[in-house]
């Protein structure tokens, strides 16, 4: 069974948020399966990966969007580094830039990925059997392949949608119908929702089976949706909740070579301290306190903007009874606020990017880690966190609630409902009570690092469902 997961993010190529982790390590876990072939398509990006690693050009051809002609060239990452064939899509002026986002033409972009990719599969005559669309950059895709005469040669390819997270959808005028290629224009209701176009709308009305990232967030999905609820409703029979793994290659903390210390479930209280040592003497932190961590953009969904009140507040009503880092980038008023109380307060420390060495060493060095999400459709960290001995404090939502379970019910994590900032000082408080009775905070870390989240279960699950 040949897969070509479609998507505009791959770790370690780009990567902005968790579909990048996603994509980097799914197909890699579905080729360990036997009989089946998984590739990844993605835009070509100006990042160091590129230049790092050697390319064909394996075709070489033009699409037409709107009055314009355009070059789509496809390059094949040459030695397979990944576990899994790379392909990126080169365009010249649209898929050659920096950055997956954040363009004024972003639509056109996205459009003319998903004509090329579709152009170079019909011109090669590669026909696999099942196309992986991931959020709504690819959502268009399939009605493409059922709806324009061009993608003939692919009609009844089976299209799966993955949603990782709603809350974006791609949504257009109708102005760039000028720009897909030549469809039936009696379909254009399958485009359209609400007088425009929406790729995500689309992706859910035209694929044979779409995903959400976990159960939990497909349930809410189907209350809170963007304006979506009603249409997941009408399509529930195709709906399928599939929690997402982590790449347990990569996040070991026995062989991250990101580490200080590495360490194992035999060692890991003396090692987690050395890292946490370490850490906190390069930012001037006071060891002996427990280290609260949040890690992630700096999004409302993400709860990133609770952060500095959760700071201050947290810090004067403890009287400084522990330690906070913040790592994270992406609103300029929530930096800037952090940046002040960086300076004020000695227990709080915050770097402002994203640096994923910093990630790691975050992760096996601080004794909680802070999600306090408005939406969460599966979420990564948490996973990451309880793979490095670091215990999770999460608002019980999406994929959260399906991940963490508070200990009063038996769990290993802490649990919170409202995303208030008296909500997470509550929380940290629990936190900061446990840290201090060192059998039990022992024992969670041993917890913790003994939970599975390794992909191979997952990616089972979506080679089931492609056969169905």
């Amino acid at each position: 069974m040949v897969i070509f997961h479609l998507s505009t993010e791959c770790y370690p190529v780009a990567k902005v948020g968790g579909l990048a982790d996603v994509v980097g390590a799914l197909p890699k876990y579905q080729n360990k399966i036997k009989g089946i072939d998984a590739k990844v398509v993605m835009p070509w990006y100006n990042k160091p990966f590129i230049y790092d690693h050697e390319l064909d050009i394996v075709f070489d051809g033009f699409i037409h969007q709107g009055a314009d002609m355009l070059q789509v060239q496809v390059m094949k990452e040459k030695s397979d580094v990944l576990g899994f064939e790379l392909y990126l899509i080169k365009i010249p002026g649209l898929l050659d830039r920096e950055n997956p986002y954040g363009y004024e033409d972003e639509s056109f972009q996205f459009l003319a990925f998903q004509h090329g990719v579709l152009h170079w599969l019909t011109a090669m005559q590669i026909r696999p059997d099942v196309l992986h669309c991931h959020d709504y950059h690819t959502g268009l895709v399939p009605f493409m392949v059922d709806n324009c005469p061009e993608f003939s040669f692919l009609k009844g390819v089976k299209t799966i949608g993955t949603i990782h997270n709603g809350e974006y959808q791609g949504v257009m005028g109708w102005n760039m119908v000028s720009y897909m290629p030549p469809f039936d224009t009696w379909k254009w209701g399958l485009l359209d929702w609400n007088g425009l176009i929406n790729p995500l709308a689309c992706m859910i009305k035209c694929c044979h089976a779409f995903t959400a990232v976990s159960q939990g967030y497909l349930e809410e999905l189907f209350i809170s949706f963007r304006g979506l609820e009603g249409l997941v409703r009408n399509e529930f029979e195709k709906a399928y909740g599939i929690i997402n793994g982590i790449d347990t290659e990569v996040w070991n903390p026995e062989t991250d070579p990101m580490l200080d210390y590495n360490f194992n479930q035999n060692n890991v209280i003396e090692q987690k301290r050395k890292n946490k040592e370490k850490l906190c003497k390069e930012y001037q932190l006071n060891p002996e306190l427990p280290l609260f961590a949040f890690i992630g953009r700096f999004a409302t969904e993400k709860g990133a903007d609770l952060m500095p009140d959760v700071v201050w507040k947290g810090i004067q009503q403890t009287h400084g009874m522990f330690n906070i880092m913040v790592l994270g980038s992406g609103n300029a008023y929530i930096e800037n606020r952090l940046r002040e109380l960086d300076s004020i307060y000695t227990n709080f420390a915050a770097d402002l990017g994203y640096k994923e060495y910093l990630s790691h060493k975050i992760y096996a060095s601080a004794d909680f880690l802070l999600m306090p999400s408005r939406v969460e459709p599966c979420g990564l960290n948490q996973m990451y966190a309880m793979r490095y001995g670091t215990v999770p404090i999460v608002r019980y939502t999406g994929g959260l609630k399906d991940t963490v379970q508070d200990i009063s019910t038996g769990g290993a994590g802490l649990n919170f409902t409202y995303p208030g900032v008296d909500d997470v000082i509550h929380a940290i408080q629990r936190g900061i009570s446990i840290y201090r009775q060192t059998e039990l905070m022992e024992n969670l870390v041993f917890t913790n690092m003994k939970f599975d989240f390794a992909w191979e279960k997952s990616a089972e699950k979506y080679i089931d469902l492609y056969k169905k």
